[in-house]
């Protein structure tokens, strides 16, 4: 059974567009920041009562149709003992994959089956807390995005270093300590009852298609048909931002269900182009959420009225941004839009 696939019609016999945010759970939520005042966000994340709350908080204030996983994507790099730390506030790394000898030198500080214990039990108490037509979701970073965090700490400027590594040997050596225990990670995350996984390459759009082409993909399409072996009833969501057409028709990977793009994509398009393949996830932009409501509202109308210009049906689509919530979105905001959601986008 696919994500969303329980939900039915309404009085008048249509069925509502399903909808989820990502970064629905974190800063702009004022039940996010009462709990924050207690306890800093590696707590949060590693403790799975205070994991579960903060993942139910939208759900029972916005009444959004998927919940995700609070947690962050950066743990499998803790893991591998690069030694990462919030103390600072934005994530920060001790080690830094400069040279072969650092990757040489990486292990694991503990089994992945024990380090992302939290994560398990966090999913297991979200699936017996959430209502049974809400779908939950749990999450990864893509291989790309963690190799380039893993090198620059981060995926702003130029990435110099982590397209050096792409032709010097440091990709292919971290792929090949990150990608086993990255599969495990996901695995995990299943076993505590996640219906759906995503792969969030925020990264991926500052590649050159050939180099997206040649050394993204090859791993993308190991991780998720390692994962899809073992989990076969798992859907696979695959996001990556700042790509283009050229990029998602390469991917062909029967692996993925649900393709998320960001707003710079034409939502038809990728609809119409790539709705047999995949359902598409997307791609409002996140920064139209600070409009007055009257302006927004707008926004969100003529945003459905382009989506109904697709040939294709849409139980292909899976309403959502471009990216993740911005910090600072008036809340009421997010409360009207998914209201309206529910109310005018039905077929």
């Amino acid at each position: 059974m696919g994500l969303f696939n329980e939900r039915t019609k309404n009085a008048t016999g249509k069925t509502g567009v399903p909808v989820w945010f990502m970064r629905q759970a974190g800063r702009y939520h004022s039940h996010y920041q009462n709990i924050k005042k207690d306890s800093d966000f590696m707590t949060m994340c590693k403790t799975p009562d205070l994991a579960t709350e903060i993942t139910l908080g939208p759900i029972q204030d916005f009444k959004f149709d998927g919940a995700i996983l609070f947690s962050d994507l950066l743990f499998p790099l803790e893991q591998l003992g690069l030694g990462l730390s919030y103390v600072s506030g934005p994530p920060t790394l001790e080690i830094h994959l400069q040279s072969q000898e650092l990757i040489d030198k990486l292990k694991p500080i503990a089994p992945a089956k024990e380090f992302y214990q939290f994560q398990k039990q966090a999913v297991i108490q979200l699936r017996e807390k959430l209502p049974k037509d809400v779908t939950l979701l749990g999450f990864v970073g893509a291989p790309f995005t963690l190799y380039t965090y893993a090198v620059e700490g981060s995926h702003a400027g130029g990435l110099i270093s982590s397209k050096q590594g792409l032709f010097d040997g440091r990709f292919e050596s971290f792929m090949e300590k990150l990608i086993p225990e990255l599969v495990e990670n996901m695995c995990i995350q299943a076993e505590g009852g996640a219906q759906g996984l995503c792969l969030f390459d925020t990264a991926a759009g500052e590649l050159s298609f050939s180099e997206y082409k040649e050394f993204v993909l090859p791993k993308l399409r190991f991780v998720t048909a390692a994962f899809k072996k073992r989990h076969p009833d798992v859907q696979v969501v695959y996001y990556s931002k700042f790509t283009h057409m050229q990029y998602l028709k390469e991917i062909q990977d029967s692996n993925i269900d649900v393709l998320g793009i960001d707003w710079r994509m034409d939502l038809v398009e990728a609809l119409d182009v790539l709705g047999g393949e995949y359902r598409i996830q997307g791609n409002f932009d996140p920064s139209l959420l600070h409009l007055p409501w009257k302006h927004l509202e707008n926004r969100l109308e003529k945003f459905w009225e382009n989506a109904n210009r697709t040939k294709r049906s849409l139980d292909r689509w899976v309403m959502g941004l471009g990216h993740g919530v911005l910090q600072h979105t008036p809340e009421e905001n997010v409360r009207k839009t998914v209201e309206l959601i529910h109310q005018k986008f039905l077929y």
